[in-house]
Parts: structure tokens; C-alpha cells; sequence
């Protein structure tokens, strides 16, 4: 199971936050590139999420996103208000390798299709869920579409894979949805990737028994010192 490490970007700093909440936002780089550079060569992926945009509808950092790039070099995946075609290429421009497509995956069903086909395994799409069921608008609108329901309609497409939240356990540490994101991954025929709870390396040890969940997502527990990322890469391997 591969670890990616994430930043979450907000005003130019990296930051987190609790459960989607803005109001519960934690800053922890006021320059972002930092992380970035420090997790260069050990990690594959880097996760980095423009809240700003997420919450507008529209990139809003790009700039900053590029410097991120440059200092992570490739393996960089961007979401959070991506939701045009011509937004999505831009970022491929920037040097991104994945995009992350959230909202859109509801609200523009053939817009997802027509970027996987431009785009095959290079588009990742986050069904973001509180209770089962995919939230959209930054985590803002409650939608009542189900995330597996709608992983197995997206499994046709040639994705690069399905980053899975669950929205209640986002920036806790209290342990991710083992249970709802090893089901998805039974049920659906793309790669999925674990995100939201994740505070020990512990938790990182049950999401890799599942033996069916390809990678997960780390935050908080990274840049709160819970663990390195030298020891999560290390919790995760195979005896």
C-alpha cells in the first residue's frame, strides 16, 4: 500500500482541517514548498488540495502549486475546485501528474468522462462522504447519491483511481473507515485510495491487512509529529 502525503493549501499556507469544517483550520507552513521538499524522494505521490479553490469553484492557487511541483518533482496530484477541462489542463501544464475531480463526478457526469478519455489514468476522482453519501461544493452540499453506487458507475472509465474520504473522520486522527473503504474496494473495479483519520501507524497497519485498498492518504498525523514518514512507508511493507 502506497503512502501519499498531503497539503492542504489555504491563503498560501499549508493547513488542515477538521471534518471540512473552515472554521476548524489548523496552519502549519506558511510556505507550503517546504513540506514538499522535505517528502521529495522518499514518497511517489504528493496530495495537494487548493481548499480555496474547492470552496470558489475554481483553481486559486496556481501559482503556489507550481512551486510545489518544482520542489516535490513528479507524482504531484491537485484537486479542489477543478471543474472545467480547461482548469484541469492548465494544471497538467503546471507539471501536475493527476488531477482530482470531486464535485463534477455529480454535477457533470459527462465532464469526468470526457477528461478520463483525454486524459486516461491521469484523473482521480473524490467521492468525499458523510454517512455513505457524497458530499460536493468543498464538503459544503450534502448530495444523496451513494459512493459506492457511484464508484461502480465510474469503474468504466479509465481512471487513474477513486480517493475515498470519509468526511466525519477527516483530520481527527481517530482512525479511518477501514470498514466502508474496504468495501468500496471490493465493489469497485478501479484502485481506490483511503483518506481521512489516519493518527497512527496502527491505523496505517489495518488499511494495508485489507489487501485491497492501494493507498492512503496522510495529514494531520504527518505534520502534527505523530509519526514520520520514513515510519508509515516502513509500517506498510510486507513481511
Amino acid at each position: 500500500m502506497q503512502i501519499i502525503p498531503a497539503i492542504d493549501l489555504f491563503d498560501g499556507r499549508a493547513v488542515r482541517l477538521r471534518k471540512g469544517r473552515y472554521e476548524e483550520l489548523t496552519r502549519y507552513y506558511d510556505d507550503p514548498t517546504v513540506a514538499a521538499r522535505q517528502w521529495s524522494g522518499l514518497a511517489s505521490r504528493l496530495h495537494v488540495v487548493d481548499l480555496e479553490g474547492a470552496r470558489e469553484g475554481r483553481p486559486m492557487q496556481p501559482a503556489l502549486i507550481a512551486r510545489i511541483v518544482a520542489a516535490f518533482g513528479p507524482g504531484v496530484q491537485v484537486g479542489g475546485g477543478v471543474r472545467t477541462l480547461e482548469a484541469a489542463q492548465a494544471y497538467f501544464d503546471l507539471g501536475v501528474e493527476r488531477v482530482v475531480l470531486g464535485t463534477v463526478a455529480i454535477e457533470q457526469p459527462e465532464l469526468v468522462r470526457a477528461a478520463a478519455a483525454a486524459n486516461p489514468h491521469r484523473i482521480v476522482v473524490a467521492l468525499d462522504a458523510r454517512g455513505g453519501l457524497v458530499a460536493t461544493q468543498g464538503w459544503i452540499e450534502q448530495s444523496q447519491v451513494r459512493a459506492v453506487e457511484l464508484a461502480q458507475a465510474l469503474s468504466e472509465l479509465s481512471l487513474a483511481a477513486i480517493l475515498y474520504t470519509d468526511i466525519e473522520r477527516d483530520g481527527t486522527e481517530a482512525g479511518p473507515n477501514i470498514s466502508d473503504t474496504a468495501l468500496l474496494a471490493k465493489q469497485c473495479a478501479l484502485p481506490v485510495i483511503a483518506s481521512g483519520g489516519v493518527g497512527t501507524l496502527d491505523h496505517l497497519r489495518a488499511l494495508a491487512a485489507c489487501n485491497v485498498i492501494s493507498a492512503v492518504v496522510v495529514g494531520r498525523a504527518l505534520h502534527e509529529g505523530r509519526f514520520t514518514l520514513e515510519q508509515a512507508l516502513k509500517a506498510v511493507q510486507l513481511p
